[in-house]
C-alpha cells in the first residue's frame, strides 16, 4: 500500500512526494508571470464579467453545455453546476490540456479524481452559468414530506433490499434513532451526527456509499447527543433526551436528501465549527493539532478516511484534506462513542498558505471541520496475510490507524511491515512510537529509509527503487499480500493509494 498521492496532492516539491528518479508525479505547467492563485483571485474580484452573462444565472440542457467546448469557449458541469472556466485557463496550474478534458460535459468525475479536496465553488463562483437542467439521482424523500409517523407505519423493506433503513422510538424523557445498516460496521465507527437549532443530520459512511437521515425534529431536546454502534449486526443507535416529557406523535418534517443512500462523492462535504484545544509538537516542522467539536456533533471517522479543513486565507477560501490519526500510536484506543475530539497532525511549510494559517492559530480558535471522506475499503484485507504498507513524511498519518487495527484486531495479518521514507533523520514523524511498537509486538516491523542521510546514519538509504522493495516484498508460499506496485507482479485487487 504505497502512500503516494495521486498527481495533484501533495505538491511535487513536498517531502510527501518519493519517486524512482527524484521526478514529480504531477504534470504541472509553468504559469505566466501575474497568473498565481493570488492573481487569479484579484482577477475574479475585479468586476469583469467571466461568464459572458452579464450576471445572469440560466438553466443549462446537455445540448447547450456541448457547444461550449473549445479553448475560446470552454463550459463544464461540476455536481450539477456549470462553470465557464475559459477564463481561467492561463491560470489552471495543470495546464489548458487538463481543463479541456471536461470541456463541454459534466466533469465531475475528472474533477473528483484528480483533487476532490479543491474548493472550486469559491475558486470560480464568479464563473458560475448556472445549473444544468437535469434531475437530482437522490430519492425523494417517504410521504411527500409529511412529518414521520410513530415507529409502527416505518416499514422495513424487502430482505432482499440492501438499502438500510430506520425507525424510532421513544421514553418519558427522551428519543431514539435506529439505523440498520445491514452490514456490518467497522470497529472505529461510520457515523456523523450534527444536532443544530433543532434539526438533526445523521450521515452513515458505508464504503462507497452514504446514508443520510436529515429531520427537523418534532419537539424540543437537550443539545447533547450520544451514538451507540452494534458493530457486528451493522445497528446504529442514536440517542437524544427531551426538554419536555411529552409524547411525541411523530419524529419530525423530513428536509433535503432525507433517507437517501448514494455514492459518497455525490454529496458535498458538511462542515461544522470545531474549537482549537491544543497543538503539539511532533518534530521540527510538524504539530498535533487537537480539535473540540461541538456539542451535539459526534464524528467516527473510518479507518483510510480523511476530513477537510476549511478557512478564508488572504480573502480566498482554501480547503486542505488531512487525516486524522489516534492521540498516541501506542496508548489504548478510545471506543468509537466517546471519541469527542479529533487529533490531526500537520505539517507546516514556509511556503504553504494553509499550513502557515493553522499554524497561526490559537488555542481557542475556530476551525471548519468536515465529515469523513474517502473510498479506502478494508474489505480487502479479510484475507491478507503480509500487508506492506509505504509512506513519506506525513504520508504516515492514514497508516497509523490502519497499523493499529491490523496489529490489534486482524489477527489473520501474520505481518505488517512499513517502509517510512524520509529526507533526514530529524524529519522522521513518532519514531520513538514506531519503533516501541515494533519492539513490543512482533507482528509490525518499521524500515526507516532516509534520500540525505547524515554521516552518522547506520540505516538504509535512497529512494522508492525496484532493488529497494525486491529487498522488502517478499510473499511468502501459500500468503496472500497487499501493497501499491503494480510494476511487482501485483493484482489491481491487491492496491490501494490513499489519495487525500
Amino acid at each position: 500500500m504505497l502512500n503516494i498521492p495521486t498527481q495533484s496532492f501533495p505538491s511535487p516539491s513536498s517531502q510527501q512526494r518519493v519517486s524512482p528518479s527524484g521526478q514529480s508525479g504531477r504534470s504541472k505547467v509553468a504559469l505566466k508571470p501575474g497568473h498565481s492563485l493570488m492573481d487569479w483571485i484579484r482577477f475574479s474580484k475585479s468586476g469583469k464579467d467571466l461568464t459572458g452573462l452579464r450576471g445572469r444565472l440560466i438553466e443549462v440542457s446537455q445540448e447547450e453545455l456541448r457547444k461550449h467546448n473549445n479553448r475560446d469557449d470552454c463550459w463544464t458541469c461540476i455536481r450539477g453546476l456549470v462553470y465557464n472556466v475559459t477564463p481561467y485557463m492561463d491560470y489552471h496550474p495543470g495546464g489548458e490540456d487538463e481543463l479541456m478534458k471536461a470541456a463541454g460535459i459534466d466533469g465531475t468525475d475528472l474533477f473528483d479524481q484528480v483533487h476532490r479536496w479543491v474548493n472550486y465553488e469559491s475558486m470560480l463562483k464568479e464563473c458560475l452559468v448556472g445549473r444544468m437542467a437535469t434531475t437530482t439521482k437522490a430519492v425523494t424523500p417517504p410521504s411527500s414530506m409529511r412529518p414521520l409517523a410513530p415507529p409502527a407505519s416505518v416499514a422495513p423493506p424487502a430482505d432482499r433490499d440492501a438499502r438500510p433503513r430506520y425507525d424510532w422510538f421513544q421514553t418519558d424523557v427522551s428519543v431514539h434513532l435506529v439505523v440498520y445498516a445491514k452490514r456490518k460496521i467497522p470497529s472505529a465507527g461510520c457515523t456523523s451526527v450534527d444536532l443544530e437549532a433543532g434539526v438533526l443530520r445523521l450521515e452513515a459512511l458505508l464504503g462507497k456509499m452514504s446514508y443520510m437521515i436529515h429531520l427537523r425534529l418534532a419537539d424540543e431536546v437537550e443539545g447533547n447527543v450520544a451514538v451507540h454502534t452494534a458493530f457486528s449486526v451493522g445497528k446504529i443507535q442514536v440517542s437524544l433526551r427531551k426538554k419536555g416529557k411529552t409524547k411525541w406523535t411523530n419524529l419530525g418534517q423530513p428536509l433535503e436528501f432525507h433517507n437517501t443512500f448514494v455514492l459518497k462523492k455525490e454529496r458535498a462535504p458538511h462542515y461544522c465549527q470545531g474549537v482549537l484545544v491544543s497543538k503539539t509538537e511532533v518534530n521540527h516542522n510538524t504539530l498535533i493539532f487537537r480539535v473540540k467539536l461541538p456539542p451535539g456533533t459526534i464524528r467516527h471517522v473510518p479507518v483510510g478516511t480523511h476530513v477537510y479543513l476549511k478557512a478564508v486565507v488572504k480573502d480566498a477560501e482554501l480547503v486542505r484534506p488531512y487525516t486524522p490519526v489516534d492521540q498516541s500510536l501506542t496508548a489504548a484506543p478510545q471506543h468509537p462513542s466517546e471519541e469527542t475530539d479529533l487529533f490531526l497532525m500537520v505539517k507546516v511549510y514556509p511556503d504553504g498558505m494553509f499550513s502557515s494559517y493553522l499554524n497561526g492559530l490559537h488555542v481557542g480558535d475556530r476551525l471548519s471541520v468536515s465529515g469523513p471522506e474517502g473510498a479506502f475499503s478494508l474489505r480487502p484485507l479479510r484475507d491478507v496475510t503480509h500487508l506492506y504498507l509505504l509512506a513519506a513524511g506525513t504520508g504516515l498519518t492514514p497508516m497509523t490507524r490502519l497499523i493499529r487495527l491490523a496489529t490489534q484486531e486482524m489477527g489473520h495479518i501474520r505481518k505488517t511491515t512499513l517502509l517510512f521514507f524520509n529526507r533526514r533523520e530529524e524529519d522522521i514523524l513518532w519514531r520513538g512510537e514506531l519503533e516501541q511498537l515494533a519492539a513490543d509486538n512482533k507482528r509490525f516491523q518499521v524500515e526507516h529509509i532516509l534520500s540525505e542521510p547524515s554521516g552518522g546514519w547506520g540505516g538504509r538509504t535512497g529512494r522508492v527503487d525496484a532493488g529497494l522493495l525486491r529487498d522488502f516484498l517478499v510473499t511468502p508460499e501459500g500468503s496472500r499480500s497487499f501493497a501499491l506496485l503494480k510494476q511487482h507482479g501485483l493484482r489491481p485487487e491487491e492496491l490501494h493509494a490513499f489519495q487525500g
